[in-house]
């Protein structure tokens, strides 16, 4: 018999496995509809993708978004990466309008505009994914210090890579931050992968904590693949941020599972270290803790099929939106004033 959902950690534990199941369905359902020939769950289909350009997949790094989020509230901002379907969904943002905005149709979070790699959606407070490495990061602390002009409660939360934090934004960002003591937690994803290049080549130093340490950014290294574990560390840096304590940063070790692309083979990559990394599933260690305190296989089971039909839902709707008229590429852009578009 499954134990009650009246314990904390189980509930907690509950919702977390929900959310790194939806963000697992939503990449692999995205993956496969960049590919081409295959429906969202492998049936056959004769058709060319339906997902184009770039698509930067977060596959098996679901406990940092998960974790991380699980803290933030409506209000909160937050500012992502071009690998940022997982913080957005883990934000709150609608499957159905994510996959739209996939799809570059009408009905998309950013009507069609956005696409993968820039996709936004303020009504939850995620101001946007970032196509350039290190952008998002100026973008969080310039929203964290308008939060501070205005006296506002809420905070601002930054995801970015480890090839990032060779990037000048990195150290201009957490530099200001530190400096005028800004409501911003960044979160260094480190997915051991630069594109195609294994970061700890390029990589100086001690890396992220350390540079955040010696820019007055105390910082706390986790287990990124331990969703509970990264949970626990957002919640204690969240705090102090909430707290008016200044900034603070959480580097969670994860790994990158999928190639740097949709379409990349990643063959750079040592196989057998790969697939070592690759058993150390976020997912699998959460579903083994769950059944550890006493949660029911068919619990999960129903979760994971909660989420794939939602995604599935949301490709069927996708499918059938309208695209963009084509009047509207001249909409969402700057004007001089005096009636010419650039």
């Amino acid at each position: 018999m499954e134990a009650p959902l009246n314990d904390a950690t189980l509930q907690r534990l509950h919702a977390l496995l929900g959310t790194m199941l939806r963000i697992r369905a939503f990449e692999d359902a995205a993956e496969q509809l960049s590919q081409g020939g295959v429906s969202a769950f492998g049936a056959a289909t004769g058709q060319a993708a339906r997902v184009r350009g770039p698509l930067h997949l977060s596959t098996g790094q679901e406990a940092v978004a998960a974790g991380v989020c699980h803290h933030l509230q409506l209000g909160d901002l937050l500012t992502s990466t071009h690998r940022g379907h997982g913080h957005t969904l883990a934000k709150g943002a609608d499957t159905t309008r994510m996959m739209c905005e996939l799809f570059g149709r009408a009905t998309g979070s950013n009507g069609g505009k956005g696409g993968s790699m820039h996709i936004a959606d303020f009504s939850v407070g995620m101001l946007g994914a970032n196509g350039v490495v290190a952008a998002g990061l100026p973008i969080a602390v310039g929203a964290a210090h308008a939060l501070k002009l205005r006296g506002a409660p809420e905070v601002v939360a930054c995801f970015f890579g480890d090839g990032a934090i060779n990037r000048g934004p990195f150290l201009e960002a957490l530099n200001w931050a530190a400096a005028f003591r800004l409501p911003v937690l960044f979160v260094c994803e480190d997915n051991r992968w630069s594109a195609t290049t294994a970061t700890a080549a390029t990589t100086a130093g001690e890396g992220a904590a350390a540079r955040a340490v010696a820019l007055g950014v105390p910082a706390e290294t986790v287990d990124g693949n331990d969703v509970e574990a990264v949970c626990e560390a957002a919640g204690r840096l969240l705090q102090a941020v909430r707290g008016g304590q200044g900034p603070r940063l959480l580097h969670a070790l994860t790994y990158r599972v999928k190639g740097h692309v949709s379409v990349d083979p990643a063959h750079y990559r040592d196989a057998d270290a790969h697939a070592l990394a690759v058993r150390d599933d976020p997912i699998e260690r959460a579903a083994a803790r769950w059944r550890a305190l006493g949660g029911s296989g068919e619990t999960l089971q129903a979760l994971a099929e909660a989420a794939r039909g939602e995604i599935e839902a949301g490709r069927r709707q996708a499918e059938a939106a309208p695209w963009p008229a084509a009047a509207e590429a001249f909409e969402d852009v700057m004007d001089t004033g005096a009636g010419r578009w650039f």
